[in-house]
């Protein structure tokens, strides 16, 4: 019994005080470091800034946003800068991957260039990319980066203005040359980035549903903007009435966390490619609507299914 007690309060003291949601010190770090929170974030002055779960709350786009950081190889999409911004007029780029994993870049004809897959994380990417849209604003051609913690000032989505994005989703990277007229000797580094990029497609007739071809398999990649505790809820009911199946041979596998939002998984026979998914897609975005706004108590099938899609996630960021 006194081995039992002491577990049970080393427990209560390395994880939580009992505050739902609170992260304990020898817990994992939700930024996705990889420390444990009482080196990283819950260090005094040992984390760079405050972790912000869901930072891309508010932009226009959230989840596509979450999916270009997270899941795309090579999408852009111009942003539209509200009157906070210093020159709203000037043209704005959002871009999964720059050269060199560079922050921004102020292109010769002086748009600018946001890049979402960094090397560095201070806490709020939002933040991060709010800093350093400020910073090409004043700075000549060329990379735009960040060395230290941005400090307090304006997230991205303080500098924009509209609900939705308009992304293209690219079979590779020569969006960086396409500005540019001479490409004498860029040629190798664009073609080794082009030969990383699998082959990606933005279902049209959902939101932020993105199919990809890894090679030996077929994925659908879905981000959806529910709280995860509801969302589980309707994808348990959806799975116990057999309505998750989007092809024939398809199977829900799990789910991905980035950014405060669920990505749900599907693995895809060979061959099926992005057409065929558009119409089933459709038709399980109703179901899922109808399970969302079923609030009755699961059934015990329903909650067998939601505790194995719990167990089915991997937290990316």
């Amino acid at each position: 019994m006194a081995k039992r007690s002491r577990t049970k309060a080393r427990d209560l003291t390395d994880g939580t005080t009992g505050t739902p949601g609170e992260v304990g010190p020898r817990q994992p770090c939700p930024c996705g470091s990889g420390k444990r929170y009482k080196a990283c974030h819950g260090a005094p002055g040992g984390a760079p800034a405050a972790f912000v779960a869901r930072p891309f709350q508010g932009m226009p786009s959230e989840c596509d946003v979450v999916a270009l950081r997270e899941l795309v190889p090579a999408a852009t999409a111009p942003l539209t800068l509200s009157d906070a911004a210093p020159d709203p007029s000037r043209v704005v780029r959002l871009c999964t991957l720059l050269p060199m994993a560079a922050p921004a870049m102020v292109r010769d004809s002086g748009e600018i260039w946001l890049g979402l897959q960094v090397q560095h994380n201070f806490g709020d990417p939002a933040r991060d990319l709010g800093a350093v849209l400020l910073k090409a604003f004043d700075s000549e051609p060329g990379i735009v980066g960040l060395t230290d913690p941005p400090g307090e000032g304006p997230r991205l989505q303080d500098l924009l203005t509209g609900d939705r994005l308009e992304v293209s989703v690219h079979e590779g990277f020569d969006y960086w040359l396409s500005d540019v007229e001479d490409t004498t000797g860029m040629e190798g580094a664009l073609e080794q980035a082009n030969a990383a990029a699998t082959p990606t497609a933005r279902l049209t007739s959902v939101e932020a549903a993105y199919w990809t071809d890894v090679g030996t398999k077929e994925h659908l990649r879905w981000v959806m903007p529910e709280p995860e505790d509801q969302l589980l809820d309707a994808l348990a009911r959806v799975h116990a009435a057999g309505q998750d199946v989007i092809v024939e041979g398809a199977r829900l596998v799990g789910m991905f966390r980035a950014h405060g939002l669920l990505a749900p998984v599907w693995d895809l026979p060979l061959g099926t490619g992005p057409e065929a998914l558009e119409e089933p897609a459709e038709r399980f975005a109703a179901d899922l609507a109808a399970a969302l706004a079923d609030d009755s108590p699961l059934t015990a099938e329903q909650r067998s299914a939601r505790n194995g899609l719990a167990n089915r996630q991997v937290t990316i960021r």
